[in-house]
């Protein structure tokens, strides 16, 4: 008898220990997913707006694209997730989001190498304008790496092809303005005097028809500044 009741315990005691280690496993997936998720039920902003494009380009989101992680936005992350065998959660963590061809960078820290690049850009494009004028064109360049539509990190949003006329004409090679390294401070230290612009441009220089076409947000100096 007893040595049947121990080898009944050692058995139950095995099984049970099986479960608990499934468990923590199931548990510490879980986990890992959740402090992946970037956009979930709640959440709003810049990179829902993404999301529900994307979702919306794929015939998978048929209602407005408001920026609000609904219950129909998520309904949609569910399909998306299916149809492309990502783990169905409904939250849209790195995988989703690399699914759906969105990279959101963030922005960089102010670095004396950050805030000299920055300078030179907002010198080169904004010299002569107002100080808050500087800190806004330093804010637009700032909110592209955190938008989809554009390269994630400061040196590729300045290089990008075409952005800056700046850095085709060689003005982005002339002396920085004393002014354009404090401006540079200010827009990495979080002042965005634009409200989350991604546009700007001088309608006294330029005639492209689609910046012309963009809903101005905010006029600083001679730029115009828009989403």
């Amino acid at each position: 008898m007893r040595s049947s009741s121990i080898n009944l315990f050692f058995k139950t005691a095995v099984v049970v220990l099986s479960f608990l280690l499934l468990l923590a496993s199931a548990s510490a997936f879980i986990g890992t997913d959740s402090e992946n998720v970037v956009s979930q039920l709640g959440s709003s902003g810049k990179e829902v707006t993404a999301i529900q494009e994307r979702l919306k380009e794929r015939g998978l989101f048929n209602d407005s694209v408001t920026g609000y992680y609904g219950e129909k936005t998520r309904q949609a992350v569910l399909r998306f997730q299916k149809q492309q065998g990502i783990s169905q959660t409904g939250t849209a963590g790195p995988v989703t989001l690399r699914a759906l061809g969105i990279s959101i960078g963030s922005v960089p820290a102010a670095t004396e190498q950050n805030i000299n690049l920055l300078a030179r850009i907002i010198s080169a494009e904004a010299r002569g304008e107002p100080y808050v004028g500087q800190v806004a064109v330093g804010a637009v360049i700032l909110n592209r790496i955190e938008h989809p539509s554009f390269p994630d990190t400061l040196s590729g949003v300045i290089y990008e092809n075409g952005a800056f006329t700046a850095i085709v004409d060689g003005q982005f090679n002339e002396p920085v303005a004393d002014s354009a390294y404090n401006a540079a401070r200010d827009a990495l230290n979080g002042w965005d005097p634009t409200g989350g612009c991604v546009y700007y441009y001088n309608p006294a220089k330029t005639s492209n028809a689609y910046m012309h076409s963009r809903p101005t947000v905010t006029v600083i100096g001679s730029h115009r500044f828009c989403m």
